[in-house]
Formats: C-alpha cells, structure tokens, sequence
C-alpha cells in the first residue's frame, strides 16, 4: 500500500469539510499539475494519505484513505485532468507543522520539503511512521 500526502488550503477546503464528508468521501478535484495528476493516477484502493494544511497553518491535521480510483475530474472539460476521491480516516492526536518536518532531519528528503510547491506527493514507509510517530497517530 502507497502513502501519500494531499494538500489544500484550509480557507478553500479543509480537514473540516473533509470530516463531514466522511464516510463516502470527496473528489479531491482542480489538480492542474502533470506530476501531481500522474500520482494520483498511480494510487490504490485503499492508498492512505496525509491530509496538509497550505499557506494557513503549514501542518498535517489528518489521515485520509483513497476511496475511488483515477477518474475525470468532474471541475473541467479538458480530458486531461483526472483525479481520485479520498475519505477522512482520522485526525491528527498533535499536527504536524512543516516546520517539524523540516526540523526533523530524518525527513530532509521528503517531498513537503524538496517539492514543497506539489500539491499531491508520495510519502515514503520511513516518513510516514516518522509524521505519524510526531503526531501521535500510531502505525
């Protein structure tokens, strides 16, 4: 099973709308970035991901699950463009700034780090049970 991390900007969509949407989940749409739409062509049932908070709070909040595969996003007209649905798992015991990433040096090599503008980034095994353990979310 891939991990990986989704980010939104909490004043656009949040780990708020994201819960309510629980537990059928959401299009996780208006992703314009080849790289970022190749990872989500890449992901399974059953994927989990980090839910990022962007430019307000700079954090993890919480942990989502992919719920339905690579599909046409459903915001354009343009076949380009597809995305996957993600449902709410489970918050975050403790966010997850990025400046506890980047403090961390164990995750100097994480993508929220060195691709910080990729707004859908694959997560390692090792950098994930490192946020989860920071977090205090367990395995």
């Amino acid at each position: 099973m891939a991990k990986w991390l989704f980010k939104s900007e909490p004043n656009v969509w949040g780990w708020t709308e994201q819960m309510a949407k629980a537990p059928a989940g959401e299009e996780w749409h208006g992703v314009r970035n080849y790289l970022a739409r190749n990872n989500m062509r890449a992901m399974q049932l059953g994927d989990l991901g980090f839910f990022y908070h962007s430019n307000i709070g700079k954090e993890i909040v919480g942990i989502v699950e992919v719920c339905a595969l690579a599909h046409h996003d459903s915001t354009t007209d343009d076949p380009r463009w597809d995305c996957v649905d993600i449902r709410a798992l489970r918050p975050m015991a403790r966010s997850v700034s990025l400046a506890m990433v980047k403090a961390d040096p164990r995750l100097a090599n994480m993508a929220l780090v060195t691709c910080a503008r990729l707004s859908v980034q694959p997560v390692t095994e090792e950098e994930w049970r490192i946020v989860c353990e920071l977090g205090g979310a367990g395995p």
